[in-house]
């Protein structure tokens, strides 16, 4: 897990990164979701993180997700950027490598990304 990543998961999801439209971000909050952004920001690493997320068992063999329209070795390549980010874990079994998403990574984008209420509107 990435240095940033690491302080980010010490911290409840709510601290680790606030809802955009709750207050502006401080300068470390920014740069630990501009981490998770940064890896995402490939559309192969993209398709990727979407394969591991969504696979049935909640965790998927690299033999399984492997065909993203590249060469293993940029998968693997991409996989590790993942990884870095502290997006992805990874578990050998074998001679496979088993992926799964980073408990706290969903629920800090998502909370992250959770939308202001809309006003009350007078009637």
């Amino acid at each position: 897990m990435s240095k940033l990543l690491e302080k980010a998961a010490a911290l409840p999801a709510e601290r680790c990164c606030p809802a955009l439209t709750e207050r502006e971000l401080t300068a470390k909050e920014a740069e630990l979701t501009a981490a998770m952004f940064k890896a995402l920001g490939d559309p192969v690493r993209l398709r990727l993180f979407s394969k591991v997320a969504s696979h049935p068992d909640s965790e998927a063999c690299v033999c399984d997700i492997a065909d993203v329209g590249v060469s293993q070795p940029t998968v693997s390549h991409h996989l590790k950027k993942l990884k870095e980010a502290g997006l992805l874990t990874s578990e050998r079994r074998g001679t496979w490598v088993y992926y799964r998403v980073e408990p706290l990574v969903l629920t800090a984008m998502s909370h992250l990304l959770t939308p202001r209420p809309a006003p009350a509107q007078v009637v």
